[in-house]
């Protein structure tokens, strides 16, 4: 073989090599999971119908090589300035997350998003109108051009029924005798 010949098929050989690495499947995120890198807005913000004000609250997600961070904004009564949070955990499989925010005048206080839907939403711990039951689910923000929602009455308090307790016969833990003997 010349020496051109060896050359020719050596730079043959590393272009189908290149190619094929190129060509490889990526691995992708599991399906489900916080991207990488990127922005996310998870959002149930509305509109009060009788008083027009937002309700709701809104957690922006902003996803950077060197660091995560959070914007948290709510309401009480109008929506408030956005709080930067801090301490911004990420699982790395991108599943959950939890973040500290302190809002003007009140107490520090951690909040834990649990990804669900595919991605599609996250779930807070707590609950709305004072239920437990009620989850706090931000749906993803695909559409920031449409119009907010309007927001939904809470829905009326269960009444538990308490049972009344069957009064039992006090025993006396001294006696050593039976009823009836």
């Amino acid at each position: 073989m010349t020496k051109m010949t060896r050359r020719t098929l050596l730079a043959g050989a590393i272009l189908l090599a290149s190619c094929a690495v190129l060509a490889a499947p990526k691995s992708k995120a599991k399906p489900g999971a916080l991207p990488r890198y990127g922005m996310l807005v998870f959002s149930d913000l509305c509109v009060h119908p009788d008083s027009g004000e937002f309700g709701g609250q809104r957690i922006t997600l902003q996803r950077f090589a060197e660091v995560d961070t959070i914007l948290y904004e709510y309401t009480a009564g109008g929506l408030s300035w956005p709080v930067v949070a801090s301490d911004v955990t990420i699982d790395p499989r991108g599943q959950q997350f939890y973040f500290t925010v302190q809002p003007p005048d009140e107490e520090e206080r951690t909040i834990n998003a649990k990804v669900v839907d595919n991605g599609k939403a996250v779930v807070l711990d707590g609950g709305y109108c004072g239920d437990e039951s009620v989850p706090m689910r931000l749906p993803l923000v695909t559409d920031f051009g449409r119009k907010t929602g309007t927001c939904r009455a809470c829905p009326a308090p269960k009444i538990k029924q308490e049972k009344e307790e069957e009064e039992k016969p006090v025993l006396d833990p001294g006696s050593t005798r039976t009823a009836g003997l």
